[in-house]
C-alpha cells in the first residue's frame, strides 16, 4: 500500500525562464524551488504528496495558482512575507541569471503555524522530506531549529524523515536523527565533513553521519556513481548514461525517487535504483523535477549497484 509523502518546503519560488523557440523568446512561468521539484517527481512516481509551505506577497499569489497538480495537496499558511522569484535566460543553452529575489523571513507566529501544519501532515504520512529554501544563513525563511524539531518529532512518531539539506540546516536536522540524508559530494566538502571528493573521504564522512544516528547516507556525485552508505553496506550506484540538457535538479529528483520508493514499501536497494533512475532522467529535460513515472521506471533495470572500493 502506497503511503502519502509530506514535503516541507518553507517558501516556494516563482520561476520565470526564457527559452528560444525558433528564434523568438518563449517564456515559462512555474512554481519552483527544491521542495516543489521534489513533490512534482514524487507524484509522477505514483505517491500522493501533501506540501507544507508559506505563501505571501504578489509572488505568493501567483504561486498559489501554479502549484496545482494531480495527487498534490497544498497546505499553505498565508503570510505577509514575500516568496522569492528568479528570472533565468536560457536562449543560448546556458542559464543566465537576470534577477533573483530572495524570500522574506517569516514572523514567529507564521513559523509556529507552518510548523503545526507540517507536524500534522507528517504524522499522517509514512515519509517526510525536509527541503530548504533559497538563501543563506542571513536570510533564513524559518529558523534552522525548525529542522531539528521536525526531524525529531516526526521520527519519534514513526515517520521516516529524509533530509536534503546542507550547512546549518543539515546540522540542525542531524540532531533529530533522520532516517535518510541525501547530500552532494560538493556539500560534504564545503561543509568541512569530507577532506576531498574521493570515494574513501566521502565514505568516511558518511560513516560519521551514521554515527550520529542516520540510517542511510546517499551522496550524489554529479556524473559519477552515487555513493550510498548504511551500517552494513557501502555501495556505488550507477545510473544509465544519458546526454544532459540541464544538470540542475538531478539531485532533487533522486531524493524524490528515494521518498516515493520508501513510501511504496520498497527496500533500500530498490529505493536507490528508483532514485538513480529519476535523477538520470531529469537531466535530459528542461523542466526541473519533471519526467513521467513510466519513463523513470523503464530506466530502473539499467541502474547498476556494486560494492564501493
Amino acid at each position: 500500500m502506497t503511503k502519502q509523502v509530506c514535503v516541507f518546503a518553507p517558501s516556494p519560488t516563482l520561476t520565470i525562464t526564457v527559452e528560444d523557440l525558433d528564434g523568438s523568446p518563449d517564456t515559462h512561468l512555474h512554481a519552483g524551488g527544491q521542495g516543489i521539484w521534489q513533490a512534482r517527481m514524487i507524484t509522477a512516481l505514483g505517491s500522493p504528496v501533501v506540501l507544507c509551505c508559506a505563501l505571501g506577497g504578489e509572488t505568493g499569489h501567483v504561486l498559489r495558482h501554479l502549484m496545482a497538480g494531480p495527487d498534490l495537496t497544498v497546505e499553505a499558511r498565508d503570510v505577509t512575507a514575500r516568496n522569492g522569484a528568479y528570472i533565468h535566460d536560457r536562449r543560448d543553452g546556458d542559464r543566465s541569471v537576470l534577477l533573483e529575489q530572495l524570500p522574506d523571513r517569516l514572523t514567529r507566529h507564521e513559523v509556529d503555524d507552518l510548523y503545526e501544519r507540517a507536524v500534522v501532515a507528517g504524522l499522517a504520512s509514512g515519509v517526510t522530506v525536509l527541503s530548504g529554501s533559497v538563501g543563506d544563513a542571513d536570510s533564513e525563511v524559518v529558523p534552522v531549529s525548525v529542522y531539528q524539531r521536525l526531524t525529531a518529532d516526526l521520527g519519534a512518531n514513526g515517520c521516516q524523515v529524509i533530509v536534503d539539506l546542507a550547512g546549518e540546516r543539515l546540522n540542525a536536522a542531524l540532531e533529530g536523527k533522520p532516517a535518510v540524508v541525501k547530500i552532494s559530494h560538493e556539500e560534504l566538502v564545503e561543509d568541512g565533513r569530507a577532506a576531498s571528493d574521493s570515494v574513501p573521504d566521502l565514505t568516511k564522512a558518511a560513516r560519521e553521519l551514521l554515527d550520529l544516528g542516520v540510517g542511510l547516507v546517499v551522496v550524489s556525485r554529479a556524473a559519477d556513481p552515487t555513493l550510498a552508505v548504511s551500517d552494513d553496506a557501502e555501495l556505488l550506484v550507477t545510473g544509465p548514461s544519458l546526454a544532459p540538457v540541464d544538470s540542475k535538479g538531478g539531485g532533487d529528483s533522486m531524493t524524490a525517487g528515494l521518498a516515493a520508493a520508501l513510501a511504496q514499501g520498497a527496500d533500500t536497494e530498490a529505493a536507490l535504483r528508483l532514485g538513480a533512475a529519476a535523477g538520470a532522467l531529469n537531466v535530459t529535460r528542461h523542466g526541473l523535477g519533471s519526467g513521467s513515472g513510466d519513463a523513470v521506471r523503464a530506466l530502473v533495470d539499467r541502474v547498476e549497484i556494486a560494492p564501493a572500493g
